[in-house]
């Protein structure tokens, strides 16, 4: 064998290897989304600017929790979640999803930026910066709740007022209809979506205000909340530290993009996990909820029709075809000497 076509040889069985783990790397966590009208605290943060937010209470919360927990406004999530939320989330870190990163968001103080919101018919707009198939869910505070106390499970009415599986799309916003309670004063919208095509779920925590204008403990009006513009998010995702493009092929393949609504009498996922779990808050976690589900616990991914054994056996395989190769390699090394004498 000449010493190019063995050069060459080496080089190919060789090259293969440095592919494999390119190939497995974990890629940048894709941002999901949060919601927008009514504004989440987070979103809103992210709308006053993560550098020199104006209102008191987000200026705490970057004191808190840093920039980058606001420049990845939309990514407040747990990725094993499966309809598990109350006993993964502990009292006092809802608005966070137990989440230390975003450990800001859920400092307890009557002048977090609100909006108003009025009893009745609402539509609800939830940013989708990387769609999926799932349910949406919105539980309100129950009457005499206290913005200045650490929010838990049963500050929150036990059902949720509003259910939304597949809702439709509008420039990059789930839009969904519902009907907002009767209350009055300042209260808490706390959102859940939970996706149907893997278990991880996003969580929002939302001010509101009934009626009166509303004022903090000094007398003074509380500010207004606002959404981030299109272009506030394009100008903050460099900065971010997730995708904020979606998933791409993957999102094709699925079907989550602008959809039409779905059927009337579909079923709220959402609202059955979440309003079937117990209203006593858990005391711990039975898992670590912003942590990807265990290998080989064969979570389906329905609509992509993939496990969590996927990355395992694309492992196998290319170890398999690095195998395959240098046994290629010698094989043709062989065959080039003559009988009995191996080139050294």
């Amino acid at each position: 064998m000449t010493s190019r076509r063995r050069t060459a040889a080496v080089v190919l069985a060789l090259g293969i290897t440095p592919l494999v783990p390119v190939g497995l790397g974990a890629a940048p966590a894709a941002a999901h989304g949060s919601m927008t009208d009514p504004v989440s605290r987070v979103s809103a943060c992210y709308a006053e600017g993560p550098e020199s937010p104006r209102s008191a209470a987000c200026k705490a919360a970057v004191a808190a929790s840093g920039t980058q927990a606001i420049y990845d406004w939309n990514a407040v999530n747990i990725a094993n979640a499966a309809g598990k939320h109350r006993e993964l989330i502990p009292d006092g870190k809802l608005c966070s999803a137990g989440n230390d990163k975003y450990r800001g968001l859920d400092l307890a103080r009557g002048d977090w930026p609100a909006v108003a919101l009025a009893s009745g018919r609402h539509t609800f707009r939830y940013k989708g910066t990387a769609p999926h198939r799932g349910s949406f869910a919105l539980y309100v505070t129950r009457d005499g709740y206290d913005p200045t106390k650490p929010l838990k499970w049963s500050d929150l009415e036990e059902k949720p007022f509003v259910t939304a599986t597949d809702p439709r799309m509008e420039n990059g916003d789930y839009v969904f209809d519902g009907t907002v309670p009767g209350k009055s004063g300042r209260h808490l919208i706390y959102s859940v979506w939970q996706r149907s095509d893997s278990p991880e779920a996003f969580y929002t925590c939302s001010d509101v205000v009934f009626g009166e204008d509303d004022v903090d403990t000094s007398g003074t009006p509380a500010p207004t909340a606002s959404a981030p513009t299109d272009q506030q998010i394009e100008d903050g995702a460099e900065k971010s530290s997730v995708e904020h493009g979606g998933h791409g092929d993957a999102d094709a393949a699925t079907g989550a993009k602008a959809t039409a609504a779905a059927p009337a009498d579909a079923p709220g996922e959402a609202g059955a996990e979440a309003g079937s779990a117990t209203s006593a808050p858990a005391s711990g976690r039975s898992a670590a909820p912003n942590e990807p589900a265990a290998a080989g616990s064969g979570e389906r991914l329905a609509e992509t029709g993939g496990d969590a054994t996927a990355p395992y056996l694309a492992a196998v395989g290319a170890a398999v075809l690095v195998l395959g190769a240098a046994v290629l390699f010698v094989s043709a090394r062989r065959r080039s000497l003559p009988t009995g004498r191996y080139d050294r």
